[in-house]
């Protein structure tokens, strides 16, 4: 074969899938350490947030900026990049991201205000959306086997899902002891880990394996637009209220350009995303839990903290102490997942986690009232949900598209979570500031208040479980179509 002779250079990386997850140790280490980055990147700044205001004299909104900017251009860029990425080469673009991210990084070197942070940060979602959807993609591409390609994602997402727990303790003992600029140059030795990893323990990618249909710049365009768009329409719920003709004015224009998206790749003869392979049963039941769990797990968490600080007066930390369910859930799970996975099968291990999910939610919305044993059970439940969803959904929807696009089914699956998750926090602060009358963050609320707020967690938690049901019947169903094939 005419690829044999490009390996020669790279002695320690073979095209013959490995049989066991040791023997992809190194890509596996190297990919962990990408996914790594996505989940420790926005849990250990939040902790510096003030820190930050203080030094570069940011304001409230240069400051949400801050962390939302990495959010919204992440979440807008993933499509493009996975087109690209199974175009040109998802190693080399791997590659690529992450050394922008370790120049972005270090970057921050030289910040001397708000505005330079924010741009940082942009560049550092560029970065992330160059390189976290082709982690699941590398992943699922170097085995042969479902079982090998559900252990290696549960692996990766286990490794991730640490630096997401462990990212604001880390982040506090830093500060203690540094400036905040250290918290994103911990980023550099991760970049360079990752690299090393991916470079050696993975093989050049192979020009027969790849996209060669013509890029669609129009439909790229479009997509990127709509996804950001339905991005930052969220924000602007929570921030200038549902009277503002601002979020309704952005949530419009993300309308018309998902229409405008949907005719274009209807029409154009080499389509940025092939809607008849979306459509196809397993992908898009697939893409509908990662929907659901990522709606549901947003909406509840955004409600669960404001509860407990707000309505039940706990202090920060023992707020953040009372999230460890949800954190005990996503960390100790892991090495259940894949058994879990062998024993049911993975189409109705898809559709058993994102019930949870949905029961979890409704556990919450009909028993948070009556203490917090409900609310630990809510969030153990919707943990559980997200966390064996999280490896199978990504699994489904990858395995239902070609060869040649598993890249961009990677990033469909990233999307949806991430516009889900939006829209879960904007019909939270949506429905809260439509009923809560006056300062939501004062100190002490009249009787009225705290009325209101708990008849906006009901009806809040309503919408979302009602949302996130549908989801999943609409996912069940599909599953069900594909499985009658």
């Amino acid at each position: 074969m005419t690829s044999e002779p490009r390996l020669a250079e790279s002695p320690a990386v073979t095209r013959r899938s490995p049989r066991t997850l040791r023997d992809a140790w190194v890509a596996l280490a190297g990919l962990s350490a990408v996914f790594l980055f996505e989940m420790l990147d926005n849990s250990i700044l939040n902790v510096a947030l003030p820190s930050i205001g203080r030094s570069l004299n940011a304001s409230t909104v240069a400051l949400q900026w801050v962390t939302g900017v990495y959010a919204v251009v992440f979440g807008g860029l993933m499509l493009a990049f996975g087109a690209v990425a199974d175009r040109f080469g998802r190693r080399r673009v791997m590659l690529i991201g992450l050394s922008l991210l370790a120049l972005a990084s270090l970057a921050t070197f030289w910040v001397t205000d708000a505005g330079e942070l924010i741009a940082v940060r942009a560049a550092m979602g560029v970065a992330a959306a160059m390189t976290t959807p082709g982690s699941a993609a590398l992943a699922f591409r170097l085995f042969d086997t479902e079982s090998l390609r559900v252990r290696a994602i549960t692996l990766i997402s286990t490794v991730g899902l640490v630096g997401l727990a462990i990212g604001p303790t880390l982040g506090g003992l830093v500060l203690a002891v540094a400036p905040w600029q250290v918290l994103l140059l911990v980023n550099v030795p991760v970049a360079v880990f990752a690299a090393i990893g991916i470079r050696f323990g993975i093989a050049k990618d192979d020009p027969g394996d790849l996209h060669r249909a013509p890029a669609d710049i129009v439909g790229g365009l479009l997509g990127t637009a709509t996804i950001v768009l339905a991005l930052v329409a969220p924000t602007l719920f929570v921030n200038a209220g549902a009277r503002s003709w601002t979020p309704w004015a952005v949530t419009a224009g993300a309308v018309v350009c998902a229409v405008l998206f949907v005719l274009r790749e209807r029409s154009a003869r080499h389509p940025l995303l092939d809607l008849a392979l979306v459509a196809r049963p397993l992908v898009s039941s697939g893409l509908a839990y990662k929907a659901a769990t990522g709606l549901a797990m947003a909406g509840m968490g955004y409600l669960v903290t404001l509860q407990l600080q707000l309505d039940w007066g706990w202090p920060p930390a023992l707020a953040a102490l009372g999230m460890l369910p949800q954190v005990a859930v996503l960390i100790g799970l892991g090495p259940f997942v894949d058994p879990f996975v062998r024993r049911v099968g993975i189409v109705r291990a898809a559709w058993l986690s994102s019930a949870a999910v949905v029961a979890g939610l409704a556990v919450y919305t009909a028993l948070s009232g009556f203490g917090y044993a409900w609310v630990a059970l809510a969030l153990a439940l919707v943990a559980a949900g997200l966390r064996v969803n999280g490896v199978v959904a990504a699994v489904n929807v990858i395995g239902g598209l070609p060869a040649d696009r598993t890249t961009i089914g990677a990033a469909l699956t990233d999307t949806s979570s991430e516009v889900a998750s939006a829209l879960g926090i904007a019909v939270a602060g949506t429905v809260l500031a439509t009923l809560f009358a006056g300062d939501i963050t004062s100190a002490h609320w009249t009787i009225d208040q705290t009325d209101q707020f708990r008849a906006a967690v009901t009806l809040a938690g309503t919408l979302l479980t009602t949302a996130s049901a549908l989801l999943v019947a609409f996912g069940i169903a599909r599953a069900r179509r594909s499985a009658s094939r």
